[in-house]
């Protein structure tokens, strides 16, 4: 099982996660170039993660894995899984689209999306105090569970900043929406009903996932963004019924 983190996340976010299958179960973590001790690398950065990782499971002979990736991790299970030679048992969606930037960016379009931007700029300029304010409300807004939210805001703080920058606007840019109709890898999404309510969510995931056949959705009632932490007992349940 090959666990990835969300945005500037590490893999510790897994933790408990790990606990449970780790009993049973292989577990790789990752922790990606630029969050936490990782040390960053240069632009274009998710390419350059995709690339990394395709040769961490061809180096370790990884056949047969399941990817169980959360937001960025689950967009980067999806695009790993539309490689002809994708060799994976399943892909475990944790609250994750095929196109992050369609659901951020009104009237988007990929092409638009550049690194040199007066967005881009403010947050690189942005001093510490600021960012750190901008990190608590992120923080805050991600996770029901405000127990957590002191450590959601530390990986936000400790992330690399161009990395912060210039790797989210990688994600962005970044549209699987119609090239998800190549994969034929079994998909299950997990998807948190808060804070927009489970209708709008459920409209958000069928429209972005249109055309990949034959994916199931279960949707995680009560929970933000990071549902391993506010909803724990119900993620392990289903990640085990899946496995």
């Amino acid at each position: 099982v090959l666990l990835f983190p969300g945005f500037t996340c590490t893999g510790e976010v897994w933790k408990d996660v790990v606990e449970e299958l780790s009993k049973t179960k292989e577990c790789h973590i990752f922790t990606f170039a630029g969050f936490g001790d990782v040390p960053a690398i240069e632009k274009p950065w998710l390419a350059k993660i995709k690339a990394g990782v395709k040769t961490y499971i061809a180096e370790n002979k990884l056949e047969k894995a399941v990817i169980i990736g959360h937001s960025l991790g689950g967009t980067l299970g999806l695009w790993l899984a539309m490689d002809n030679n994708a060799a994976f048992d399943k892909i475990i969606v944790v609250d994750a689209l095929p196109s992050t930037g369609a659901l951020m960016v009104p009237n988007f379009d990929s092409e638009t999306i550049v690194y040199d931007n007066p967005y881009n700029q403010q947050l690189l300029d942005m001093e510490a105090k600021s960012f750190e304010a901008m990190a608590t409300q992120m923080a805050n807004n991600m996770s029901l569970n405000k127990e957590k939210h002191a450590l959601i805001k530390k990986w936000i703080l400790k992330t690399d900043r161009e990395t912060y920058v210039y790797g989210y606007t990688d994600l962005l840019k970044l549209d699987l929406r119609a090239s998800i109709a190549t994969i034929s890898v079994p998909v299950t999404i997990l998807a948190a009903t808060e804070p927009y309510g489970e209708d709008a969510v459920k409209k958000t995931y069928i429209e972005q996932y249109k055309n990949l056949e034959g994916y199931s959705i279960k949707y995680a009632k009560g929970s933000a963004h990071f549902i391993m932490f506010d909803q724990p007992e119900w993620l392990i349940k289903v990640i085990n019924e899946e496995l």
